[in-house]
């Protein structure tokens, strides 16, 4: 791609960025370009949907025979029918519960494209309106073109991005909200660049002539480069301006406040920023996903093993007797090797069904379900902000039973990001607000606004003017705009109020005009010789006007921001706030360190700290820096990096003007949830940016740090020697004071045992933490695992993330989770293994990035000590139980083969290897999944310890596994041996005087094991409710109803059920088989429950602990309640009796205090 470079500018390198023409025409006089077409980009039609009408079955089966259990049914029924005649069973017993599970999938998947279809339809065909040949037209939204010239008008969302040329207003700007973006519902002023700002009519955009040059599309929401090249006549060179985000309107954002704007397209439909960062997050794992897949994978080893045994038993025992008579011999017999595949094959397609098939959709539909009922709890719902909990996957429901670390931000997270001005220091002097007034801590002596002090009303104009505040009118008209610019003339200061991006720079202009310096908006001048942008203020009632050069704009690498302020005077002067640790050692003069002391003061009051800084320059140093910023501003490539560069060489010799303490309160509930996670063993960890006195003072104020806690300092460390000595000084403390306590130490790691008295927090900062990831991270490890609490400050976004990485990579795997609130936490949220998103103020980006969202940290508690206890136990006992019933259902399968000559013959009609796990066992575990509770919600929030009871995967580990293995081989060794000695010597068990033979006997084993498979999961069941009756009696029932009809009607097609005809009515009519089924139920179930009570005593779970604890506490209440009852009665019957009158003798009777009391009513 060829490009025209201009003057003084940097050249562009090929493929890096793109040259659009505005209304795609070319001005005659500008020379012959070669650019690429419009139809060469892509349209402007949003595509979320994954499937066509055309596609839809071939892509949906590829997707859907990727997962390893599909595929693996899917090649058993393709060896069934290769097998043809050898078949022990027919296909159909494969094929139709894999079409069932595929039909299944596949209808959910449809409908869910098929909302996307539509929703797709509903933005791609809404009306639009362009210039085309200098014509208003309107046109679908699908059919914009990159160079059209779009108008949007107010409360319409902008169709596609646009740089934007002009709007109604004479100086450009336009208001716009970014809520659907980044959730911001403050109103930003976005502007054109002044050369195109009086193109606000379609006779005017018929004479321009200009061309965009702007990278390649991006998904950075905040980030544009590029710049317009605006050719007025041939006798004048081009005009060529820069173009940032603020020039930029991106798709999803809403005008508004402002009649219209024109605005060229430069990013067209999947190449929108809002497209780009549709994308959808990469998947994770949850444990009990894995655990599933190597149970699968251990299964498929049994299945081998099982097959290979009987193949090999099957030609040993032909070998010994020899092949039965009646099969006689074969002309045809293939090659013995040949012969003994085909057998392999045929006890692979008999054994098959230990795989269970309908696992993976019941895990499936149980999370998807299962997600809905926490945006369902109204315990997690916000009211005062009308926002209610969010599921954003399903794939991770039981993962919030398995969190051993959380990583928490401060700001926004712990507390309310809701600030408010408190104190400051001015020239090594302290101040603090005292009803509305600024006054003097020593003296407690208010400061005039009349006769304000100098120092002061400086300190006070630099916070009136060093910000990005937008001021909005309250008493505009809904069809006039408000505020023209951001500058409004105003009668009063009721009049309008102030919106801002960041709350501390809200608190302080209230401040500020509180104390008399009073911010009143930003104008642009557009023609004549002082064109600019200005800032009004009003000092002490005297308005006055400062021209706005430049704004530095905040980054968290400089930790500052600054503006060049032309004074009315005359002078130029540069305005800087920042962090302490980034501005005191660049400036030169004022108290450094009375502020330095005052800034400390601050930050163990938990306040947010914040330094001014002021530098005076003369014309010639504005001109150069201006000519450099110019230069940096204009480049396309590396823009960002030479910009720094110049702020850099702007940024240093200050002088020292004062310093802000502003306060951001706790949370409610925060101090609350994290006591109940310490409880629950879940480790807290505070990851903030902010400094270190502020981020311990919040540490203890929310019992993250506790009193009585060894605190370990690791900050200000600035060699990697010195970091590691530091971190070995604090393992030999920790290994001294914990010594003192227990005899135990762990080798020479210094791995101290968790039971020990003296607990110890660890405060680490950015500095240390840099030295940290590179060469001490298992040394780090072994001291954060040692520490009960551990806080990290001055951390940028990709050190949380790297510290989050760190822990799950350290020998114990642990499983983690994030929370924040802001943009700078989404690197933490996606990198641990649940994230969760504050919905705060300071955007929807952390929640977009999320796994799970709500507004409140408080909820956290209830989202893991209940939703995570209950997802956990549900699908934990869903996965074993589906192996359970499946070894119970396909073991006497096996058992039969060692009777029948190793003949493959099948225990089972096709029927009922085909329902099984699709009709007769499948809802009541699905049910158990969506609804069981095995502990009350008050109990589970009232004692979080319950929670270690779930920890570390226990419901699947190894004893667990075995545990109901056991109790599969032991269910089916009792329904296969069970008839065979029962009926081994009965002369007749049908009333026709016979026995019954191989279906029979086969229906009867597989009517005890629905029988019992079903019982087995009503045991298990805690909390009933009606679904659960009818899901586990129905199964019961419609087994009956099914096999009744099924052995009455002759189907031949597609289930060929000669061989069952009447079979089941003849069972039926038999005493004794009913009396076997009494039995051979019983003595399944009553072992089962047997082993549960006897585990309930000798070793109780912490549920059933506290169950048992709760249940001697009602016990005593009822004894005294009846003793007391019935003194009271004696007493009574005494009292109608004055001669035999007594006291009432209630000696020994315990008396239950006030809290045993409503502890027991609120159980009941």
């Amino acid at each position: 791609m060829k490009k025209k470079t201009n003057k003084g500018l940097e050249a562009i390198p090929p493929g890096e960025s793109r040259t659009i023409y505005v209304a795609n025409r070319q001005a005659p006089w500008a020379g012959t370009e070669v650019y690429i077409a419009p139809e060469e980009y892509p349209d402007n039609t949003i595509k979320s949907s994954k499937y066509t009408a055309w596609n839809f079955i071939p892509k949906n089966l590829f997707e859907q025979f990727r997962r390893i259990a599909n595929f693996y049914f899917l090649c058993v029924g393709i060896i069934q029918l290769s097998l043809g005649d050898d078949t022990p069973v027919s296909p159909v017993t494969s094929i139709m519960p894999l079409v069932f599970v595929v039909f299944v999938t596949a209808i959910k998947q449809g409908y869910e494209d098929w909302l996307r279809h539509k929703a797709d339809n509903e933005v791609n065909k809404s009306p639009v309106h362009v210039i085309r040949q200098d014509e208003l037209v309107e046109i679908m939204s699908q059919d914009i073109r990159v160079g059209d010239i779009v108008k949007v008008q107010s409360d319409e969302s902008f169709p596609c991005d646009l740089v934007m040329l002009s709007s109604d207003d004479p100086e450009g700007n336009c208001h716009i909200t970014t809520a659907s973006l980044d959730g911001e519902t403050n109103l930003k002023i976005h502007s054109s660049v002044p050369d195109t700002a009086h193109y606000n009519t379609i006779p005017e955009l018929k004479g321009l002539y200009a061309s965009v040059e702007c990278q390649e599309p991006e998904p950075d929401l905040y980030r544009f480069v590029g710049r317009i090249n605006i050719y007025k006549s041939p006798n004048e060179p081009a005009a060529v301006r820069t173009l940032g985000p603020e020039n930029m309107l991106l798709r999803g954002a809403r005008l508004k406040n402002t009649p219209y704007i024109y605005g060229v397209a430069v990013h067209t439909g999947q190449e929108t920023k809002m497209a780009l960062n549709s994308h959808t997050k990469l998947g994770k794992r949850s444990v009990i996903e894995k655990s599933m897949n190597t149970y699968l994978l251990f299964y498929l080893f049994v299945l081998l093993a099982e097959t290979t045994l009987c193949t090999g038993l099957k030609y040993w025992y032909i070998g010994r007797v020899g092949e039965p008579w009646y099969v006689g011999e074969d002309p045809s017999k293939r090659p013995e090797f040949l012969e003994g595949l085909v057998d392999f094959l045929a006890f692979l397609v008999l054994f098959n069904y230990v795989i269970p098939i309908s696992l993976y959709v019941t895990v499936e539909f149980q999370k998807f379900l299962g997600s809905i009922f926490i945006s369902w709890d109204i315990e997690m719902y916000d009211e005062k902000n009308n926002l209610k909990a969010q599921a954003n996957t399903s794939d991770l429901n039981e993962e919030l039973g398995q969190i051993e670390y959380v990583f928490t931000d401060k700001t926004g997270t712990l507390t309310e990001n809701e600030m408010c001005f408190r104190q400051c220091s001015i020239g090594g002097t302290q101040f603090e607000e005292y009803n509305g007034s600024l006054v003097h801590m020593s003296s407690r002596v208010p400061v005039s606004t009349a006769n304000m002090e100098a120092a002061v009303e400086e300190f006070l104009v630099a916070i009136a003017l060093c910000h990005t505040v937008h001021v909005h009118s309250n008493n505009s008209s809904a069809n006039s705009t408000p505020v023209k610019a951001n500058g409004v003339s105003m009668d009063s200061a009721a009049s309008f109020e102030y919106q801002a991006s960041s709350p501390d720079e809200k608190a302080l202009v209230e401040a500020a005009d509180r104390f008399g310096i009073t911010f009143l908006g930003q104008t642009r001048i557009t023609e004549g010789k002082s064109a600019g942008d200005f800032l009004k203020i009003s000092v002490r009632g005297e308005e006055k006007e400062y021209e706005l050069l430049h704004i530095l704009e905040f980054d968290p690498t400089r930790k500052r921001m600054s503006a060049i302020i032309k004074l009315p005077n005359g002078n130029i002067r540069l305005y800087t706030k920042g962090a302490e640790s980034a501005l005191l050692p660049l400036c030169l003069s004022g108290e450094r360190d009375k502020t330095l002391y005052h800034v400390n003061q601050f930050a163990e009051i938990g306040l947010r700290t914040l330094v001014y800084c002021i530098k005076e320059l003369n014309e010639e140093q504005y001109a150069d820096i201006k000519s450099k910023m110019t230069e940096a501003r204009n480049a396309l490539q590396d823009r960002e990096e030479k910009v720094n560069a110049v702020i850099t060489y702007i940024e240093k010799d200050f002088h020292l003007l004062g310093a802000t303490g502003v306060e951001d309160k706790l949370q409610d509930g925060v101090s609350d949830t994290i006591e109940a996670l310490r409880l629950a063993g879940v480790k807290v960890w505070v990851l903030t940016g902010d400094k270190q006195e502020t981020a311990v003072n919040i540490s203890h104020s929310c019992t993250h740090f506790q009193r009585g806690m060894n605190e370990l300092y690791l900050v200000q460390q600035r060699t990697m020697q010195q970091c590691a000595d530091t971190i070995l000084q604090h393992l030999k403390s920790i290994s001294q004071s914990r010594y003192q306590h227990s005899s135990t130490v762990t080798g020479n790691t210094r791995r101290i045992q968790e039971d020990h008295v003296t607990t110890h927090a660890l405060v680490v900062d950015g500095m240390s933490l840099a030295h940290i990831l590179t060469d001490h991270r298992d040394l780090f490890m072994e001291l954060c695992q040692n520490c009960t609490a551990v806080l990290c400050c001055r951390m940028s976004p990709l050190q949380k993330a790297e510290v989050v990485k760190l822990m799950k990579a350290s020998p114990e795997h642990p499983i983690t989770l994030a929370i924040g609130d802001g943009a700078n936490d989404c690197s933490m949220i996606q990198e641990a293994h649940v994230g969760v998103g504050i919905m705060g103020k300071e955007g929807r980006q952390a929640v977009r990035a999320s796994d799970f969202a709500f507004a409140r940290f408080q909820f956290l508690k209830k989202l893991l000590l209940v939703h995570g206890h209950y997802y956990y136990i549900r699908l934990a006992t869903l996965v074993q139980y589906f192996f359970y019933k499946n070894v119970a259902f396909i073991s006497p399968q096996l058992l039969f083969q060692f009777y029948n000559g190793y003949s493959q013959t099948t225990l089972y009609d096709t029927a009922f290897l085909t329902f099984y796990n699709i009709f007769f066992t499948s809802l009541p575990i699905l049910l158990y999944g969506l609804f069981e509770q095995n502990m009350k919600k008050v109990d589970l929030m009232k004692n979080p310890e319950l929670y270690k009871d779930i920890a570390k995967n226990r419901r699947l580990d190894i004893f667990h596994f075995l545990y109901w293995t056991i109790l599969g081989i032991w269910h089916a060794l009792v329904n296969y041996y069970g008839p065979m000695y029962l009926f081994w010597d009965a002369p007749s068990l049908m009333p026709d005087q016979t026995m019954f033979g191989n279906f029979g006997l086969g229906t009867f084993i597989f009517t005890a094991v629905v029988i019992v498979v079903n019982l087995k999961m009503a045991v298990e069941t805690h909390y009933w409710t009606w679904l659960n009756h009818f899901a586990i009696w129905g199964s019961i029932i419609v087994y009956f109803l099914f096999t009744l009809v099924y052995s009455a009607i002759m189907f031949g097609w597609p289930i060929d059920n000669d061989d069952m005809y009447y079979v089941f009515l003849q069972l039926l009519s038999s005493p004794t088989v009913w009396l076997a089924l009494l039995v051979l139920v019983t003595a399944c179930m009553v072992p089962d429950i047997f082993i549960k009570v006897i585990f309930k005593h000798i070793r109780p779970s912490r549920v059933q602990h506290k169950q048992m604890k709760m249940k001697n506490k009602l016990q005593q209440l009822k004894t005294s309640i009846s003793t007391v009852s019935e003194q009271m009665l004696l007493s009574v019957q005494s009292s109608r009796a004055p001669s035999r009158a007594t006291t009432p003798n209630i000696e020994g009777v315990r008396y239950v205090t006030r809290s045993e009391t409503a502890e027991l009513v609120t159980t009941l």
